[in-house]
């Protein structure tokens, strides 16, 4: 039961309700577009394919692949019988060893392809040793840890989405896929900024509890090629059975904006925004590398008291102290200053420090992220001068809501941040107390800050943060 439930899990098995496809289905139509030949890459149980068929009973090609045998002979016998008359074909198929491109050419236009891809990260599929997954690249040419990381396809479905928005460049077709809607920026941003035929793009926001019982912001993305297609704008809608969008995201001037009404509007005004943003440090064992105190001593998490020189730790703002505006609680262990730096050098100057680490190499050794591959033992990773700051402005990356939060010193020593945090450094206390008040989204317009041509400072503030998005 437990493999057939961690089987599940790492081919991201969240099936799609026949009535949701039949929802997606009926929306494509109402866009007048209808297509000669159908293609689902993860068919699973063949929900897409009936409410496809259902829709379109004209088609002339079928085609459904999945990876799942079981799931093969249900996709079949819900079409088969339906649809005596029309070809369709489902097959059992690996899609990372698929010949897509091949299979896509033999197709009639206009293509429509569907479907619902794995809802599955690459990392939780490394974490349980599944090798249902392609093999990381640096897609996007990315520097540093984000290329050793493969931060180009961390999310399977992103992967996949790629891959299947690159068959319909240059033809006459239809993307339409369910996905998380992170995902399905990052794809549109990657098509866009590939130059990509795209004629339009929109998102359909969709309760993914309600279908999938899953807390996700999920969406439908819909994206229609054309040979000429040039647009880089996405409409976003609140629902599958909206009207109207309520706003656009796109690549206005080549560069990424979260709306793209208000951008237009006041695109003048825009500067070259804050440069230096840096994300805190990452290290990816904890029981090590922090600690707290406990009457008067410093402890692990183990629960081990822990004996170091006073210049080696440092207190700590992880995301949910800054959410919640708290004070350092927590110190990192930080055993060098720059990413060139080998750790070996604590064994000389704080000995105390290296015999903490020795002790646990064991638990330092078993990391399993790339990025501590051929590096000096004990390493850690977004570590630099710039972390030893003593001023901050900083952001939590796992919160919605856009704030802001003011760094300062703690105990005379500089605060450093987890790699769940994001910040620029500063020199001085007035530019950091400037910078705080500049980008504080509920900043009072009395406060100070400088006007220009009669606009509010909201809305500068309001439109330098669509530039730093």
């Amino acid at each position: 039961m437990r493999d057939q439930k961690q089987r599940k899990a790492e081919c991201g098995d969240f099936q799609t309700p026949l009535s949701l496809a039949r929802e997606v289905c009926s929306l494509i139509a109402r866009t007048g577009f209808r297509p000669a030949s159908i293609l689902e890459p993860t068919c699973g149980t063949g929900s897409f394919l009936k409410a496809s068929l259902e829709t379109f009973p004209d088609v002339s090609r079928v085609l459904g692949f999945e990876i799942n045998p079981q799931y093969v002979l249900q996709a079949r016998d819900a079409v088969a019988h339906a649809f005596p008359h029309t070809s369709i074909d489902v097959h059992q198929s690996d899609f990372f060893l698929t010949r897509w491109s091949e299979i896509v050419e033999a197709l009639p236009e206009p293509i429509l392809v569907i479907g619902n891809p794995p809802w599955v990260t690459n990392t939780a599929l490394s974490t349980w040793g599944s090798n249902n997954l392609p093999q990381k690249s640096n897609l996007d040419n990315l520097p540093g840890i984000d290329a050793l990381t493969g931060k180009s396809n961390f999310d399977i479905s992103e992967w996949m989405l790629r891959q299947t928005i690159e068959w319909l460049n240059g033809k006459n077709g239809v993307l339409a896929m369910l996905c998380k809607t992170t995902v399905a920026r990052k794809v549109l941003s990657y098509a866009w900024q590939n130059g990509l035929r795209i004629e339009s793009a929109s998102l359909y926001m969709l309760d993914a509890r309600e279908y999938f019982r899953a807390s996700v912001d999920a969406c439908l993305l819909v994206v229609r090629s054309n040979p000429t297609g040039n647009s880089q704008e996405c409409q976003v809608f609140r629902s599958l059975h909206a009207q109207q969008p309520d706003s656009s995201f796109g690549l206005p001037d080549g560069m990424p904006v979260a709306d793209v009404k208000p951008y237009l509007k006041w695109k003048d005004l825009t500067g070259t925004g804050l440069r230096g943003w840096r994300s805190g440090i990452k290290h990816d064992c904890s029981n090590v590398f922090e600690l707290r105190i406990e009457r008067g001593n410093l402890v692990n998490g183990l629960g081990e008291c822990v004996d170091i020189a006073p210049e080696v730790p440092f207190p700590l703002l992880k995301s949910s102290d800054l959410a919640a505006h708290r004070k350092p609680h927590r110190w990192m262990l930080i055993p060098q200053r720059a990413m060139s730096e080998d750790p070996i050098h604590l064994r000389l100057d704080a000995p105390k420090a290296w015999k903490h680490l020795t002790a646990h190499a064991h638990l330092l050794d078993r990391r399993k992220s790339s990025i501590y591959r051929n590096r000096p033992r004990f390493s850690v990773f977004g570590v630099g001068p710039y972390s030893f700051a003593h001023w901050k402005i900083a952001i939590s990356g796992l919160y919605k809501k856009l704030e802001f939060v003011q760094v300062p010193p703690f105990l005379e020593s500089p605060v450093v941040l987890d790699d769940t945090c994001y910040f620029f450094h500063v020199s001085l206390k007035k530019h950091a107390t400037y910078c705080t008040n500049w980008l504080h989204p509920n900043l009072p317009e009395s406060s100070g800050l400088p006007s220009f041509s009669g606009i509010q400072s909201g809305q500068l503030r309001h439109n330098f943060l669509i530039h730093l998005i």
